[in-house]
């Protein structure tokens, strides 16, 4: 699995959690399958543009907030919230 990929589940997991949902919740708000979001979250798969939007959408975060793989700390935390 390409490194970016399992950073990115990483962090879309850990935003999630952070929002409270299940994935079956992201899921549900995206129009996406529980099953591909648990390919995201393990690196599995790569989320295409739209699939990006929609996500960054439903957690009311900007996309590049995604991509930000430092820890997340107090120092960045708004961002997600």
């Amino acid at each position: 699995m390409p490194k970016l990929q399992q950073l990115f589940g990483k962090r879309l997991r850990q935003i999630r959690m952070s929002k409270k949902l299940s994935q079956v919740d992201l899921a549900r708000i995206t129009n996406l399958s529980s099953s591909f979001i648990s390919t995201l979250e393990r690196g599995v798969n790569a989320p295409s543009f739209s699939a990006l939007e929609a996500i960054a959408n439903a957690l009311d975060i900007e996309v590049r907030v995604l991509f930000d793989f430092r820890p997340v700390n107090d120092a960045f935390e708004h961002l997600i919230q």
